[in-house]
């Protein structure tokens, strides 16, 4: 290899390196950034596990249990829920999972059962509590206005539950929309234009 070919292969590995060197930096800077997805069979790193778990050790059959944890969008959420209603009430798991799997927000419905559930009652426990804060929209929302108005006014549970879930249709009643009207086909619209006609 000549001088002239020697030196010219050391200016152009010089800038390659200068080029490339910081294109590498900011590579591997991004890369560190970027959390890495590593699947991990650990109890606490895999809620799939966790929700699985949690479920056979109240009683709920390991076919029941697969199906319910790889059908939800957060598996412990949803083990949550039913953990929850199973400990905190005479409901048991099995019946809370059917609910629990059917809601968007598992544990708010939790929250609404056991609240319900607390106030002092002569009455067996009632599944319906399942079923109606499993049926509201807002179960938080439902939970207070049934255990205010027992508290309140000594409604028996039957009554507290139907009055609050129908307590949310009167909301939209009580306003009424004016919906402006389009003109028909025989109607004439007036000229907008804004040299008139020629």
């Amino acid at each position: 290899m000549s001088k002239k070919g020697g030196s010219d292969y050391k200016i152009l590995s010089a800038k390659t390196v200068k080029v490339t060197a910081p294109v590498l930096a900011i590579a591997g800077w991004l890369a560190t950034m970027v959390p890495t997805m590593a699947i991990n069979a650990s109890y606490s790193n895999n809620d799939f596990r966790a929700c699985a778990g949690q479920l056979l050790r109240f009683n709920i059959n390991a076919d029941a249990a697969s199906q319910a944890c790889a059908g939800a969008l957060r598996p412990r959420d949803l083990s949550s829920c039913v953990v929850s209603i199973s400990r905190q009430t005479k409901i048991n798991a099995v019946d809370a999972l059917n609910t629990c799997r059917q809601v968007r927000r598992p544990e708010e419905l939790a929250s609404c059962v056991v609240a319900i559930s607390r106030i002092p009652t002569q009455e067996q426990p009632n599944l319906n509590i399942v079923n109606y804060c499993g049926r509201s929209l807002l179960p938080i929302r439902f939970g207070q206005c049934v255990v205010g108005l027992r508290s309140e006014l000594k409604l028996a549970l039957d009554q507290a539950l139907n009055t609050c879930i129908s307590g949310s249709d009167t909301i939209s009643t009580s306003t009424s929309v004016v919906i402006p009207q389009a003109p028909s086909a025989t109607e004439s619209l007036p000229n907008l234009g804004t040299g008139g006609t020629r």
